[in-house]
């Protein structure tokens, strides 16, 4: 089942995945790169701090080993100690911070920092004997196995080579004064180590791309999990349906809140509806605040009747309205003259109901003539 399950995840991790990988703690990271970045800042630091180290160790070691009567009459010898270790502590501080601060920064080359509650979080599953020597011959442990002893038997070889190469010259330190034979013998150990550190640095070039192959290899996905995650992202199709109903119902809702406010309403009489608005003071030209086909369009036409908005009848301009003007934005040029005729009526309509007089009449379009132009086939000649 394992393979099987392996064989379906073929698409690469998504960067959702990555980041919750990254929550659990779940990081590329190589212990080879931590131990030659320890060796090698270790190194450098006993290069560099050499003989200023030897010269407090060797201070340490006579403080040690000189004896005075006080010091033998001093009945805790345990405290003592104790202040040996602490001074000699104190003396190799800047070696063991070099290396524990390299160790520490160098996994950040490759996953950066990362703090993750969830990795610390206990996990019992793991205390199953069962379990445990399961893992001990599963493909990954056999890896870590066959790395290790490569490992050692890398560094033994570069060792070796490395002290065969001048084991002349360390067999004769027996023959040279102490002082030259202490100098002599720290650039030999200190050739060594960077001996030693560049096999490390070798091994970790080959080990930190192998360990960023296998963490995005662990998180790749089956192309169903890719789909599943995609709907989550963007939302379940039922979900956005009704979320975009819900969103369309308050869009009407506002339309119909704006069309007692209208000036007028132009209708096809019964497919089409456009209610339309005109301020001298505050608008260039006439703005459409609502319209609507069908029951939108009827919603329209009985709103405007309740607040006793006007309606006209010009079906070429109802539908030239419809679609050619987006909602709440001004008339185009193109149909300015028509609207004109429409508020004109509408204007003339409201005096004769204060004033009385003449009855206005509607404004009439020629038969088939969209306002502006423009051919309707569908059209009714008359308003």
């Amino acid at each position: 089942m394992a393979d099987a399950d392996a064989e379906d995840r073929t698409e690469q991790p998504t960067a959702k995945r990555l980041r919750e990988a990254r929550e659990r703690g779940q990081i590329a990271r190589s212990r080879e790169l931590g131990a030659a970045a320890a060796l090698g800042a270790g190194t450098l630091a006993l290069a560099s701090t050499g003989p200023s180290l030897a010269a407090a160790c060797a201070s340490w070691l006579r403080g040690a080993l000189s004896f005075t009567r006080a010091g033998l009459a001093e009945p805790d010898l345990a405290a003592h100690a104790g202040r040996l270790a602490l001074d000699l502590f104190l003396i190799v501080a800047p070696l063991v911070a070099a290396a524990v601060f390299a160790a520490l920064v160098a996994p950040l080359a490759m996953g950066g920092l990362a703090f993750s509650v969830k990795a610390m979080t206990p996990d019992f599953s793991r205390l199953n004997p069962v379990a445990g020597l399961r893992r001990l011959v599963e493909p990954r442990a056999l890896a870590e196995l066959a790395k290790a002893l490569l490992r050692v038997a890398l560094v033994g070889a570069v060792a070796w080579f490395a002290l065969r190469a001048r084991i002349v010259e360390f067999l004769s330190l027996a023959a040279v004064p102490v002082p030259l034979a202490i100098a002599h013998g720290a650039s030999l150990v200190l050739f060594a180590l960077a001996a030693l550190t560049l096999a490390l640095v070798g091994i970790a070039a080959i080990d930190v791309p192998y360990q960023l192959w296998r963490h995005r290899r662990d998180l790749r996905m089956t192309r169903e999990e890719i789909r599943d995650e995609l709907k989550e992202s963007e939302g379940r199709p039922e979900v956005k349906g009704r979320i975009r109903r819900l969103q369309h119902q308050m869009a009407n809702r506002r339309m119909l809140e704006a069309v007692p406010r209208a000036d007028a309403v132009v209708v096809n009489p019964t497919h089409y509806a456009v209610a339309l608005a005109y301020d001298g003071k505050r608008m260039r030209a006439p703005r459409v605040v609502a319209k609507g086909v069908d029951l939108i369009a009827q919603a329209i036409r009985e709103t405007a009747q309740r607040h006793g908005v006007a309606i006209v009848e010009a079906p070429s301009l109802a539908r030239a309205l419809y679609r050619q003007v987006e909602l709440d934005r001004e008339v185009p040029v193109a149909l300015y003259a028509a609207v004109a005729q429409v508020l004109t009526f509408i204007y003339q309509l409201r005096a004769w109901r204060r004033h009385g007089g003449r009855m206005p009449q509607p404004p009439t379009l020629g038969p088939g003539e969209t306002p502006g132009g423009e051919a309707d086939p569908d059209s009714k000649p008359d308003l």
